[in-house]
């Protein structure tokens, strides 16, 4: 007897349908499976046909063949063992046909018959009610995590038996509910905390207000990591889509922790500088997973003493920087991940840490060079605010004035935020780091005195087209937070101050 059976396959964050036919007829008895398999889905024949005779149910000296279609797509994993278990009984006759045909299975079999857990359950779920299916089968442990889809209903369990039996009428099943509850985002750290260093501050407000890329540079001890590891408590409150897209990254990465719920605070990804271009942008094998890139996704991405780092691992942030997605290739296909993060970097002004102090500072300026040049300029280039932040002097420890704290920042940008969501709302971006070169001219107006300063700064200082765009951008953002609907002189003095700044990093021995 010929049957079909729903199953999914992951394929990059997203899950594609794939459907598991089933004929049991007269031949020589086996199980034969096609259909484009990796090994692993090939080795199913085997788990499944010892799981169901240690089920009770043995399989009689019939053929089996087994096709996951569609053909073309390359099938990978072993979320495929439950679907073929159920397919086969269905085409003996033992389960009717008509019980699953709304239905979806996902499961890996242990040869006792166990149902072991998987990865990227949110993502097929959702793929699952996409499809119209109003029911789905997933392992015990999966349970929780399927149930925070709306539309469609989830049971979870243990073993194949116990599946086996839901469908004969002898057991009772009741259907997931869902047991999470989402909490409120929490502060843990304040940027009350951090004395001095009011430019720093300003910029990451500026940084997280736009969405614009910020590096920081200064000496050991002047608060960088201090400063980037706050920047997260100011961004606005993850938006439903935002947690669900961040949770389907952490479930098919394996990271995600059903019984906290939804992902609902901003991730602060902060990979050491041994990371591997691999780890950086994503891969693990013919099935790539989320690499760090994609984990900040609608976070932050901090990497602390960025030149330590592979030459090759920074420059895989060129196309996540201006598309906000990698695209990993691979033998069997190309897989499109998500990348929208705001980078933020640290780095120390030379190897030792303490130039233009020639009193601590013993560093050749060949060594100076060969340090700063460990950065492109391409990457400079997606780089839109640079700050030099020097040590905190005595006084500013000391001083135990009010400071603003994070919560303060964070309804000011969440207020600049709104009004770019506004602005924006028939466009295809959201914020003003990423608007389009060709509406710059639409959405970034200036006052006569603020465009007669940005002429004056191209011209003196050399600006290159690219920076020039860069700078209205920013500038965009700084009136934004002032409240202005034209861009004055004022905000456009803040932005080239930044950009400034980057200009000294290779300056003298860059």
């Amino acid at each position: 007897m010929f049957t079909k059976i729903h199953s999914l396959s992951l394929h990059g964050i997203d899950a594609i349908p794939v459907m598991v036919e089933v004929d049991v007829g007269n031949g020589l008895p086996g199980i034969n499976m096609v259909g484009y398999l990796a090994a692993e889905v090939k080795e199913a024949r085997e788990r499944v046909r010892v799981a169901l005779r240690n089920a009770g149910y043995p399989l009689p000296a019939k053929k089996v063949t087994v096709n996951l279609s569609p053909a073309d797509l390359r099938k990978e994993g072993t979320a495929y063992d439950l679907a073929m278990a159920i397919g086969i009984l269905c085409g003996l006759e033992m389960i009717p046909q008509e019980l699953v045909s709304d239905c979806c299975f996902l499961g890996e079999l242990g040869l006792d018959g166990q149902l072991r857990p998987l990865p990227g359950i949110l993502s097929c779920t959702y793929a699952a009610r996409e499809e119209g299916l109003k029911r789905i089968f997933v392992p015990m442990e999966n349970g929780q995590e399927a149930a925070m889809v709306e539309g469609i209903t989830v049971y979870a369990f243990a073993d194949l038996t116990e599946v086996i039996e839901f469908f004969l009428g002898t057991e009772q099943k009741e259907p997931v509910e869902p047991e999470f509850h989402a909490e409120p985002t929490v502060l843990r750290e304040d940027f009350a905390d951090i004395r001095g260093q009011w430019l720093g501050k300003r910029a990451a407000m500026i940084a997280a207000a736009g969405g614009h890329n910020l590096l920081l540079m200064g000496p050991p001890g002047a608060g960088k990591t201090m400063l980037a590891r706050r920047i997260p408590g100011i961004l606005p409150a993850l938006s439903f889509s935002e947690s669900i897209e961040l949770t389907k990254i952490y479930s098919v990465a394996g990271l995600f922790k059903p019984a906290q719920g939804r992902i609902t605070e901003r991730p602060f990804r902060s990979p050491h500088h041994t990371c591997s271009p691999p780890g950086m942008a994503g891969g693990g094998g013919r099935l790539p997973v989320p690499g760090e890139i994609t984990l900040a996704t609608n976070g932050v991405l901090f990497l602390d003493e960025l030149p330590e780092f592979k030459r090759e691992c920074i420059e895989v942030l060129r196309q996540p920087l201006e598309e906000h997605r990698i695209v990993i290739s691979r033998l069997y296909g190309n897989y499109e991940l998500p990348a929208s993060f705001l980078l933020v970097a640290a780095m120390n002004p030379c190897p030792c840490g303490y130039y233009p102090d020639r009193n601590r500072c013993s560093c050749t300026p060949d060594r100076i060079r060969r340090y700063r040049n460990k950065i492109s300029q391409a990457i400079m280039d997606r780089i839109d605010l640079c700050v030099e932040l020097s040590a905190v002097p005595f006084e500013d420890i000391r001083d135990k004035g009010k400071r603003n704290t994070s919560a303060e920042l964070r309804e000011a940008v969440a207020a600049c935020r709104t009004l770019q969501s506004k602005r924006y709302e028939s466009e295809g971006w959201l914020l003003n780091a990423q608007i389009a070169a060709s509406s710059l001219d639409k959405y970034c107006v200036f006052t006569e005195a603020g465009a007669q300063t940005l002429s004056k700064s191209f011209l003196s200082k050399g600006f290159s087209a690219r920076l020039y765009d860069r700078i209205r951008r920013l500038s965009r953002t700084i009136a934004d937070l002032d409240g202005a609907e034209l861009i004055g002189e004022e905000h456009v003095k803040e932005a080239v101050m930044y950009h400034a700044l980057e200009g000294g990093f290779r300056r003298n021995y860059g």
